[in-house]
């Protein structure tokens, strides 16, 4: 019996001596040194390319946002007041947290795809597809209970007797109602399209009629369909 396991050990002795011997020791060590440089310098350049594709110098290096959006919005309070405070394009449309910015990115591929077929490229065609981009945007952020809104303006941080009156009551009232920022602010950086209160309630009306792909996004980014439409 005992020879019989000395045996069967024999071989793995044999290959534990072969694995850790002073020679494999460092050429493993070099090995697991160059993969790990290796991962260092890939995040290193996907994090540089997500941050350096995520301002508003690059969202404007398309002519469809520079010659439309970003003139409407260049004239509104998001991009110049008082404070010098400025909310720009990312800050606005690109999640903060990691994951719901990596769906945003992707969903970004499909705007990649109409830039390339020309889907909007002349003012003509812009306005044209206003409403439905309009709403696409209203939607994610009805969903989400307007997340990037609130990386700077949260109701439990209002000071409401600092507002004005009538500031201060619609704003009390959307907090006990369960309002989000989007069910008021729907042209607060961008010129509203034609019928744009009949067009936000239809699509609160159809909020939950998605295909399979958007259902998928929502669950990725964490959104609440059914507060959506509870709230509306």
């Amino acid at each position: 019996m005992q020879d019989n396991e000395q045996v069967r050990a024999g071989p793995i002795r044999r290959f534990l001596r072969w694995f850790f011997s002073p020679a494999k020791t460092v050429a493993w060590g070099a090995i697991a040194i160059v993969f790990f440089a290796g991962g260092v310098i890939f995040w290193g350049g996907f994090n540089w390319s997500l941050e350096a594709t995520n301002t508003e110098p690059f969202c404007t290096t398309c002519h469809e946002m520079k010659e439309n959006v970003f003139v409407e919005y260049r004239n509104t309070v998001h991009y110049s007041n008082r404070t010098g405070v400025r909310a720009s394009c990312p800050d606005c449309h690109v999640p903060k947290e990691w994951g719901h910015k990596m769906v945003r990115k992707i969903q970004a591929s499909n705007e990649l795809l109409h830039k390339a077929l020309g889907t909007i490229d002349t003012p003509e065609k812009f306005n044209a597809h206003r409403l439905e981009l309009a709403k696409s945007v209203w939607r994610a952020m009805k969903t989400t209970d307007s997340r990037e809104c609130r990386n700077c303006h949260k109701f439990d941080f209002m000071d409401y007797a600092a507002q004005e009156p009538r500031a201060s009551k619609i704003h009390q009232t959307a907090l006990t109602q369960g309002k989000t920022c989007i069910d008021c602010h729907q042209g607060i950086a961008h010129r509203l399209p034609p019928k744009a209160k009949e067009s936000y309630a239809e699509m609160l009306a159809t909020i939950d009629q998605v295909g399979p792909v958007q259902r998928a996004i929502d669950f990725l980014q964490g959104a609440d369909v059914a507060k959506a439409k509870a709230a509306q």
